[in-house]
């Protein structure tokens, strides 16, 4: 099980952000563009967000959960 190293804010603009990507991608409310394949990047910032770590952080030893909720 990993524990997890993203904190409340973090996860939740890892979350919009992927699912801005992703709209992107399925030009909802984009203009189709030859450049709209690059918002499937967004499934990495949704699923990190959504899981609560991120490999990352990990290898940079970064931590942005609050000090009294770390495990």
């Amino acid at each position: 099980m990993l524990c997890t190293n993203l904190g409340g804010i973090d996860r939740g603009l890892r979350v919009l952000i992927g699912f801005a990507l992703l709209a992107y991608a399925f030009a909802i409310g984009f203009p189709t563009t030859g450049w709209n394949q690059l918002g499937w990047l967004g499934l990495v910032p949704l699923v990190t967000g959504l899981i609560g770590y991120c490999p990352v952080y990990a290898v940079a030893e970064i931590d942005t959960l609050p000090r009294n909720r770390q495990k």
